[in-house]
């Protein structure tokens, strides 16, 4: 099945997102497609920063596409959380909230008196999550909380590139992503805990303890060698840790991957005789760079195709690299339904991904965008005042 569920696991819940930029608001957003009610508070004067977020200056209805590629399926109200009434609104919704998420530096949230030991006092029942940069504590908790920081103090930066290349970050947000999808499973357990106990609870997070436990491999290696670091390939390195021919090689039209496997096939496969004296597996790793120096110069000659055509068929592990605009056209991509039309309440369209959860063999879409800046002000307040 392919459609949309009738009903989502968290229907009937509700969740206020007081987070901005990308960590909270991805966690909300993945509640939201699984079902909950998510109401976005925002302040008056500007909103979730992420609003004036821009990616290649790209804009929607007056905001970034990254504010309306992440805060689809949501509500806004307004507040200003200094104002008296305005927190006396809130303070309505919170005592009626199963969820609440903020993402701010450490001591806003006290400031404002908005914090998870004043909060679970008008409800119990309430589960707080909270995601910071580096943790409460210590000698970084105060430091700003982005992503290319967090990769570059976490060690990520130096797992990427070749050898002779400087560190090298993701071209994705990674630390806020993960962070994110770690928020909401310690929700859910959360959620499940309070099915039995009837109680909230507190769930924190951190970018830099997510983008940690992203390299718990290859961490767990490094404490475990007498902490040797990680030796990146000078040669078209795909991971530190993994020999010959692990990595992505040109060929006569454009790019190929190769996964872990025999050398000693792979020269077979190829018809490359050059591989055929590294017959034992360790050689793989020590003479890394020599062996894909080999491939490098042997898979410049032939298309793309040709090479696939011979490793495919042996169960070589490889893969064409794709742009984007070759994976959207493959049938493989439109086979899984993977995008979705949203509309907010201006007439603004938007393509983007759906969420990659299937339950019970159905798709979890959406088509409510964005929401401007407390849209949904006067419906709210009329629930609850």
């Amino acid at each position: 099945m392919t459609t949309t569920s009738s009903f989502k696991p968290l229907e009937g819940l509700l969740v206020l997102d007081f987070a901005q930029f990308l960590s909270g608001p991805s966690a909300a957003l993945r509640l939201a497609d699984l079902g909950a009610r998510v109401i976005k508070v925002e302040r008056p004067d500007g909103g979730d920063l992420c609003r004036r977020l821009y990616v290649s200056n790209l804009e929607l209805d007056g905001d970034s596409t990254l504010f309306h590629s992440i805060n689809r399926n949501k509500e806004s109200i307004s507040a200003n959380l200094k104002n008296p009434d305005d927190l006396k609104l809130i303070r309505t919704l919170i005592e009626k909230a199963d969820v609440m998420i903020q993402n701010f530096r450490p001591g806003v949230m006290e400031r404002i008196g908005l914090h998870y030991e004043v909060v679970r006092e008008w409800n119990p029942r309430l589960i707080y999550g909270e995601i910071t940069g580096y943790g409460k504590t210590g000698p970084w908790s105060s430091k700003p909380g982005q992503d290319l920081l967090v990769q570059s103090l976490s060690g990520l930066a130096w797992l990427n590139g070749d050898a002779n290349q400087p560190p090298v970050p993701f071209g994705l947000s990674v630390a806020d992503m993960f962070a994110g999808a770690h928020l909401v499973q310690g929700i859910l357990a959360c959620l499940v805990r309070r099915s039995v106990t009837g109680k909230g609870g507190l769930v924190e997070v951190s970018l830099l303890e997510s983008i940690l436990d992203v390299q718990f491999e290859v961490l767990t290696t490094h404490m475990n060698d007498g902490g040797k670091l990680p030796e990146r390939s000078a040669v078209n390195n795909a991971n530190a840790y993994l020999g010959a021919p692990y990595g992505i090689y040109e060929t006569e039209d454009g790019y190929m991957a190769l996964a872990m496997g025999s050398v000693v096939q792979l020269g077979q496969l190829l018809e490359c005789e050059q591989l055929e004296p590294f017959k034992d597996p360790s050689s793989w790793f020590a003479y890394r760079d020599n062996i894909k120096d080999i491939l490098k110069n042997h898979l410049i000659h032939r298309p793309t195709a040709f090479w696939i055509s011979r490793l495919e068929p042996a169960d070589y592990w490889c893969a064409d690299v794709l742009n984007w605009k070759q994976l959207l056209e493959h049938e493989a991509f439109r086979q899984l339904n993977m995008t979705q039309q949203t509309v907010n309440g201006s007439g603004a369209q938007l393509t983007t991904t759906r969420c990659p959860i299937r339950i019970d063999g159905n798709l979890l879409l959406s088509s409510v965008g964005a929401p401007k800046i407390g849209e949904h002000n006067s419906r709210i307040k009329a629930e609850v005042l």
